[in-house]
């Protein structure tokens, strides 16, 4: 699930492959980039700013971002060059970069595009703070969720806005955690602070490896207390986990450990 820490492990992927490479050759495969060529500009960094992905490119004094999204579907993989290429089907390719070691595949790329690096703050300026880079703030998350004191939690989570790195796991798993019925106010919640840091503890955590847990343990199956567990027994009270569509995302939670306010 392209999360927060998914994202920043992708950035760290691509920053072991290209990051100080000139690149040899580059395909674009989306219409407005379609005539575009990078060969010959240098791989300087490889970042991660929430979900975003940020490619950081220069060549004789000038500095360019080649930006992505993987939203639900998108991914990179780095191959040896020469080297077969495994991943989704050929006609998800959105980009190709190739140097001298390695060749970056982008699948399903959302939102790709090419901008002057000096752009990338006003670009990105409605992000919150990211829970994994050093901008993190716990308190001016807390200060944006406050400011819609009528959104649900679990959307308020959600909105990048707010902040960056959030997506349906750890939103669901945060408020599990809580205690927290999905549907509660943001002005019912008893402590903003402490579920915005629990968020960020649980991204944290992952950084680095591939395998998504919240309950510690990396074994198939028990990496989560609800998410991806529907009619499966809660973990703590054994009763069912339920799913429901919520602002068009899925949310995951147990009616007994997270009981709706009576009516």
């Amino acid at each position: 699930m392209p999360e927060g820490d998914t994202v920043w492990n992708t950035a760290r992927v691509l920053e072991r492959g290209l990051a100080g490479d000139v690149l040899t050759g580059s395909e674009l495969r989306v219409p407005q980039l379609a005539a575009t060529d990078l060969t010959g500009w240098r791989v300087a960094a490889s970042a991660s700013r929430g979900k975003h992905l940020l490619l950081r490119l220069e060549r004789d004094g000038e500095h360019r971002t080649l930006h992505s999204h993987l939203r639900m579907d998108g991914s990179w993989r780095v191959f040896p060059p020469g080297g077969r290429w495994s991943g989704p089907p050929a006609h998800q390719i959105r980009v190709v970069l190739r140097t001298g070691r390695s060749v970056a595949v982008g699948y399903h790329l959302h939102e790709v595009a090419l901008f002057p690096t000096a752009d990338e703050a006003r670009r990105l300026a409605h992000l919150g703070p990211d829970l994994l880079g050093d901008d993190w703030d716990a308190d001016e998350a807390v200060r944006r969720i406050a400011a819609a004191p009528e959104t649900t939690i679990a959307e308020a989570l959600l909105d990048q806005r707010n902040l960056a790195g959030v997506g349906n796991l750890y939103k669901s798993e945060t408020l599990f955690l809580r205690g927290l019925w999905p549907w509660t106010p943001v002005s019912a919640v008893p402590d903003l602070i402490g579920t915005v840091r629990l968020a960020q503890r649980l991204l944290a955590a992952n950084r680095g490896r591939w395998t998504q847990t919240t309950t510690g343990s990396l074994r198939r199956g028990e990496t989560t207390h609800v998410y991806g567990r529907r009619a499966h027994p809660c973990r703590r009270c054994g009763a069912a986990i339920q799913k429901a569509e919520q602002a068009e995302r899925v949310t995951y939670w147990c009616p007994r450990c997270q009981p709706a306010p009576p009516s």
